[in-house]
C-alpha cells in the first residue's frame, strides 16, 4: 500500500528519499535570510511521523548532538512512516550561544505564536501552522539551563498514558513528571493532539558523551517501538520515576563545593555540598532534608544566598 501525498513547506516529500527543507524565519539587518533546515527521511512503507527537535533554547548544544549522532548512525531513515529531524530549532541562539531569540524572549513559551507578534512570537506561529499539524509524535531535546546540569531524563505528565507508555520504552535513568508549561512547544503540541517526550539531560553549552548517548539509545528504543526502524529495544535499567520535585536552596552566599554525584539516592542528613567564603571564614555544610534522589546539580563554582542547588525527589 502506497502512502498518501505527504506535503510539508508547500513542497511534497517523495516516498524512500531523503528531503532538506528551509524553514525560513526572517532576514537579518543585512539582508541576509535565516534559514532552519529540516532533514526529512520517507518510507515507501506508511506509518507514523515523528519529529526529532533540538535548539529551542540556542545553547542547549546536547540535543543538537544527539540529533547529529542520529542522522550519522542513520537510524532516522525509517522502514515505515517518515522521521523529520530539526537539529537546530533557534538558528538565532544557536550562533551566538544564548538561549534567548533576538528579542530577547523565550521561544519555548510563545507557542502557539501570532502572525503579527514579536519575531519569537511569529516563528512559533509558523511552526505551528506548517510543520505542528503533520506530526504524530515528538521528542524535543533539552538541557538544564546555565550551569544547571540535569542527570539524563525524560519529563512527561502522570496522566499522558501514550507519552507515559513511550517514556518507559526510552528507558533513561529518571523519568520526572511535571505539567505541560502554559504556551511551551510541548503544551502546544499536547493540546493539538501530538505525543511528546521531553528529553533533559546535561548542561548548555556542552557536548556531554554520557549525555548524547543516552538520548540515542533512547530514541532508537521510541522508534523502534513505533515500528518506524527495525531492532531490539535496549533496557538498561528501571527508571526511578520521580512524582514530586523539590529544589534546596542556598543558605548562603559563597563558593560551592559539591560533595554528591547527580542522579545519587541520598539520606536524609547526607553531606550533599559545602558553602564557603573565600577567606577561609566558614564552611557551611549542605545537608540533604529528606532521602531523595538527585537529578539535577547546579554546578556553577559562586552561588548566592538563594540559588538553586539540587532538585531533589519528594518520596512517597
Amino acid at each position: 500500500m502506497s502512502n498518501k501525498p505527504f506535503i510539508l513547506l508547500g513542497k511534497e516529500i517523495p516516498e524512500g528519499k531523503r528531503t532538506v527543507l528551509d524553514l525560513e524565519v526572517a532576514k537579518l539587518h543585512t539582508r541576509t535570510t535565516v534559514k532552519v533546515p529540516i532533514i526529512i527521511e520517507r518510507s515507501t512503507n506508511p506509518g507514523p511521523v515523528v519529529l526529532l527537535l533540538a535548539g529551542i533554547h540556542g545553547d542547549e548544544t546536547n540535543g543538537v548532538g544527539i540529533i547529529r549522532e542520529i542522522i550519522s548512525l542513520k537510524l532516522n531513515k525509517p522502514k515505515s512512516g517518515t522521521i523529520i529531524c530539526i537539529p537546530v530549532f533557534n538558528i538565532f541562539g544557536y550562533l551566538i550561544q544564548t538561549r534567548e531569540f533576538p528579542d530577547g524572549r523565550d521561544l519555548n513559551r510563545m507557542f502557539p505564536g501570532t502572525v503579527s507578534g514579536s519575531l519569537a512570537s511569529q516563528f512559533a506561529y509558523q511552526f505551528t501552522k506548517e510543520i505542528a499539524p503533520f506530526v504524530d509524535y515528538v521528542i524535543d531535546f533539552h538541557t538544564g539551563g546555565g550551569e544547571r546540569d540535569n542527570i539524563a531524563q525524560i519529563r512527561c505528565s502522570k496522566d499522558d498514558e501514550k507519552a507515559l507508555e513511550l517514556a518507559k520504552v526510552f528507558n533513561p535513568p529518571m523519568i520526572v513528571f511535571s505539567e505541560n508549561i502554559t504556551k511551551s512547544l510541548r503544551d502546544t503540541l499536547h493540546k493539538m493532539g501530538k505525543t511528546v517526550l521531553l528529553f533533559e539531560g546535561g548542561k548548555s553549552k556542552e557536548l556531554n558523551p554520557t549525555i548524547i548517548n543516552e538520548g540515542v539509545n533512547g530514541t532508537k528504543n521510541v522508534l523502534i517501538r513505533l515500528g518506524l526502524i527495525e531492532g531490539e529495544i535496549t533496557v538498561r535499567a528501571t527508571p526511578v520515576f520521580v512524582h514530586k520535585a523539590k529544589w534546596l536552596r542556598a543558605s548562603d552566599s559563597g563558593m560551592f563545593k559539591i560533595r554528591v554525584a547527580n542522579g545519587s539516592f541520598v539520606k536524609k542528613k547526607e553531606i550533599l555540598g559545602v558553602i564557603q567564603d573565600p577567606f577561609g571564614e566558614f564552611n557551611k555544610k549542605v545537608y540533604a532534608p529528606f532521602n531523595c534522589h538527585i537529578f539535577c546539580i547546579n554546578k556553577t563554582p559562586i552561588v548566592n544566598k538563594g540559588d538553586a542547588l539540587f532538585h531533589l525527589s519528594v518520596e512517597e
